[in-house]
């Protein structure tokens, strides 16, 4: 049974967490093949990438810097969007 997202808390987490602007570490599962799709959502930022043992999934981490909290749930539902994600 899949957890639904609450979104506001997410955000309120995220407002008491961090001091805006911050720089914040996004990590992304994907696919092999689909690491391009996510390091476009950030694109010329510190992005690194590693493949899972088995070569078929690749972690994608992406350092950003972000004006507030709103924009980190803009990258979120934007990465929602590609096929077999899993955020982290």
């Amino acid at each position: 049974m899949k957890k639904e997202f609450n979104k506001e808390a997410f955000k309120a987490k995220l407002e008491e967490q961090n001091s805006f602007p911050a720089l914040y570490m996004f990590k992304f599962i994907v696919p092999k093949g689909k690491e391009g799709e996510v390091a476009n959502l950030l694109p010329n930022n510190e992005t690194s990438l590693k493949e899972s043992a088995k070569g078929t999934y690749v972690s994608v981490t992406i350092k950003a810097m972000m004006p507030d909290s709103d924009a980190i749930l803009e990258i979120y539902e934007k990465a929602s969007k590609i096929e077999g994600i899993i955020s982290l």
